[in-house]
């Protein structure tokens, strides 16, 4: 009567009943003495203590059904959406086969979770839960469904259900991409239904990567055109606008634009120079690639800027080594990269200071340095001197650099900067080396 119950009131009450109703048939045989009175006391205590015995077992026996059963139950699913594990998984697609069940596996994975889990782990969980939730609402008949892998999903269905649009969970913030595998037409053994269901989400999902990957190309080109059209339409449109004015005033002096031909002019030349320079940037390669020494390439440049460092009354120190430093390039434009990188330094020393530049071999590149002692770039502006259009000179189109850039990274190196205020500034220009310069 007692061995189901799970509450100790219940045990005792029916124990006690029983006492009773032993004891009050024991008195109509039994003359009511001290001795009945005892045995009546002492039956109740025995009662009280068995019945207490005998809860604590039943206690213990139904908790131990209880953990084996809620044990057995987290070995096979997720505690976090009550679907199957991958264990659990495995061990029902392999039932199913068993069976000789026809059935389809869809394998669904979560394109951005890995996005969502990093902002708020909380919300990741959130979505993986109503994402499971979903699944219940849309394949009510299901043979089963998994969670593995994270953000990776598993369903079974039967031969006959057709499998629904699983793309949209845009109210979820997600975006899923879907893989169908159907035993027996598609695969015929356990493994292989597992490895065709695997290889084909894989391929779906590198389809769907390198397609946002062309829209993220798409759209950085797009955008860095917008800019270069805003920079070049604002950087035309001053000069114009200056030519007008002029043009507008040598109205009232009947066209005599003699007091201000040198600005006109100079207006003219610059919009010249900044197309000059924007179609330079613009070109998409380097087009008079050979094997040519760098070393060869410095030593043209020191002499080009030697005499412009004097008239200016700076030093111009160098430390070129005797090694060629052989390099596949456009030697033209790599001795325009350094002729620009060096009269940037000598502009950047308002008084008079030194300009060092240098050539190191490192490993198989070569490190170039053009290092002065002017002013030096702010931290909140270095990270922009790259950029198109973007200039500190009153004259300075924003090209120069932008372009520099462009054409050491068209020739496989890389350029970066190292400045402090009021103590200078270094640019490193860094090139691969040919494999044919070990050998000279």
């Amino acid at each position: 009567m007692v061995q189901h119950k799970q509450k100790f009131k219940e045990t005792m009450s029916i124990a006690l009943l029983l006492v009773f109703q032993y004891s009050f048939i024991r008195m109509q045989y039994s003359p009511l003495n001290s001795y009945t009175i005892l045995v009546i006391f002492f039956d109740i205590i025995a009662s009280f203590v068995v019945s207490i015995t005998f809860h604590i077992f039943i206690r213990i026996e139904f908790e131990k059904k209880s953990l084996t059963k809620q044990n057995a139950y987290l070995i096979n699913h997720d505690p976090l959406t009550g679907f199957l594990n991958y264990e659990g998984y495995m061990k029902k697609v392999q039932n199913l086969i068993e069976k000789n069940w026809h059935f389809q596996l869809i394998l669904l994975d979560i394109n951005n979770f890995k996005s969502l889990n990093a902002k708020d782990i909380t919300s990741a969980n959130e979505i993986l839960i109503n994402f499971s939730r979903s699944i219940k609402n849309d394949f009510p008949n299901m043979l089963g469904a998994a969670r593995y892998a994270g953000d990776r999903f598993a369903i079974l269905l039967p031969k006959g259900d057709k499998v629904k649009d699983l793309m949209s969970f845009d109210e979820l913030g997600i975006q899923v991409t879907y893989s169908v595998t159907r035993y027996p037409q598609d695969a015929s053994t356990f493994q292989e239904v597992i490895s065709m269901a695997e290889e084909r989400i894989f391929q779906m999902r590198r389809e769907s990567w390198l397609k946002s990957q062309e829209e993220f190309m798409r759209s950085a080109k797009m955008k860095t055109v917008g800019e270069l059209a805003a920079g070049m339409a604002h950087e035309i449109r001053n000069p114009l606008t200056s030519i007008k004015g002029f043009v507008q005033l040598s109205k009232i002096q009947n066209y005599n634009i003699e007091p201000w031909y040198d600005v006109i002019m100079g207006e003219i030349t610059r919009v010249g120079e900044l197309t000059a320079e924007f179609l330079q940037f613009s070109k998409p390669h380097v087009s008079n690639m050979k094997l040519d020494s760098l070393r060869f390439c410095m030593t043209r440049v020191y002499s080009l800027c030697e005499s412009e460092a004097a008239s200016r009354g700076h030093t111009f120190t160098t430390d070129i080594p005797e090694d060629p430093a052989m390099v596949f390039m456009d030697r033209d434009k790599i001795i325009q990269v350094l002729i620009n990188l060096i009269r940037n330094a000598f502009q950047a020393m308002e008084t008079t200071g030194n300009v060092h530049f240098s050539l190191r071999i490192d490993k198989m590149a070569a490190i170039i340095q053009v290092q002065d002692t002017g002013k030096g770039i702010a931290k909140d502006v270095i990270d922009q001197i790259f950029d198109p259009f973007y200039t500190t000179k009153e004259e300075g189109t924003g090209l120069g650099l932008s372009l520099c850039q462009k054409i050491v990274e068209d020739h496989g190196g890389s350029i970066y900067v190292c400045s402090e205020i009021n103590i200078g500034t270094t640019f490193t220009v860094r090139l691969p080396l040919s494999e044919e310069s070990e050998i000279l």
